[in-house]
C-alpha cells in the first residue's frame, strides 16, 4: 500500500545533547519524518528553509539558547574558484567521477572506515558499523545518488564518495568521505568543486553544504568559498566577511518551538 505524506507533517524535538562544535553547549534539533509519494516537495521545501536531510529525516538545529549553526548553500553564478582553489582542481584533474544509485559497497565502507579512523575518531559516527553505513547510504525516499571518486592512475582506487541528493534548485551534500592518504590533494574541497560543476551542468543554482558555525575550526573550510549564502532570520542572506561572524549565543536567541513549526513554509501536498 502507497502513504501519502499527511497535509501538515509533524514536527519533534530531539532531548539535548552536547554540541559537537561549540563546548559547553547543548544541542537540540527540530525534526519530522520523511515518507509517502510527496517526500521530495516536502524536501525541496524545507531544503529551502535550512533543514537537512538524514536517511528518512528532515532536521535543522533548534537549540533553546543558542542559534549559531546557519545552514550553508553556495550560489553557482557566483562563484569564482580562489587560486587555491584552482590549484586542488588541478592536483585532482586525473580523478574520475561516477554517479550511482544509492547502493553500498564494502569499498565504500572501507573508505569511509579509514576516514573516521583519521579524522574523526572521536565523533559521533565513529561506531557506525557496516550496517548503519548501508542504512545511510540506501534508506532516501528521495532522487539520491553516490558519487564516486576513482584514480585510474592507481588501479583504480575509490579515493573519494559523496551522498548527493538531487533537489529542485540544486545539490545537496548530505555527506562525503575521502581517503586519509593524499592531504596536499584536498580532497574535500575538490568534492565540493566537482558538485559546483554538477550543478552548472544541471542548470541547478545552488550546493547545499549543511551547517557553518561561525568560530569553528571543524566548519571554517566552508566560508571560503565564494558566492556563500547562509539561512538566517527566515531568509539566505549572502555571506558576509566571516570573520565578522560571532556565534550566536544570546538566551533569546530562538524562538519558541510552537513559532518555529508556524513559521514553516509547507509544500502544497493536497490530491492532483
Amino acid at each position: 500500500m502507497r502513504h501519502t505524506l499527511p497535509l501538515t507533517p509533524q514536527f519533534y524535538v530531539t532531548a539535548p545533547q552536547p554540541c559537537p562544535y561549540l563546548e559547553g553547549r547543548m544541542e537540540r534539533k527540530l525534526f519530522t519524518a520523511l515518507q509517502g509519494d510527496n517526500a521530495a516537495r516536502l524536501n525541496d521545501s524545507l531544503s529551502s528553509q535550512g533543514f537537512r536531510r538524514s536517511q528518512n529525516v528532515l532536521y535543522r538545529p533548534s537549540c533553546a539558547d543558542c542559534a549559531a549553526c546557519l545552514s550553508a548553500r553556495i550560489d553557482v553564478a557566483a562563484f569564482r574558484p580562489s587560486k587555491s582553489q584552482r590549484r586542488i582542481l588541478n592536483r585532482n584533474a586525473g580523478l574520475e567521477r561516477r554517479a550511482t544509485s544509492p547502493w553500498a559497497t564494502e569499498e565504500q565502507y572501507d573508505l569511509f572506515r579509514s576516514y573516521l579512523d583519521s579524522r574523526h575518531a572521536d565523533g559521533g559516527m565513529a561506531d557506525m558499523d557496516v550496517f548503519e553505513f548501508a542504512a545511510m547510504i540506501e534508506e532516501t525516499p528521495i532522487r539520491s545518488r553516490v558519487i564516486e571518486y576513482t584514480d585510474p592512475e592507481a588501479d583504480n582506487a575509490l579515493v573519494g564518495v559523496c551522498l548527493t541528493d538531487v533537489l529542485g534548485d540544486g545539490v545537496s551534500m548530505v555527506y562525503s568521505f575521502y581517503t586519509p592518504d593524499r592531504p596536499r590533494n584536498g580532497l574535500g574541497n575538490y568534492i565540493i568543486l566537482d558538485h559546483i560543476e554538477i550543478a552548472r551542468a544541471a542548470g541547478l543554482p545552488y550546493v547545499y553544504l549543511g551547517y557553518w558555525v561561525p568560530g569553528s575550526q571543524k566548519m571554517g573550510y566552508k566560508a571560503k568559498f565564494s558566492g556563500l549564502e547562509v539561512y538566517m532570520g527566515g531568509q539566505w542572506q549572502k555571506m558576509r566577511d566571516p570573520e565578522g561572524f560571532v556565534p550566536d549565543q544570546h538566551p533569546l536567541s530562538n524562538d519558541p518551538i510552537a513559532e518555529q513549526v508556524a513559521n514553516i513554509t509547507l509544500p502544497d501536498v493536497s490530491p492532483r
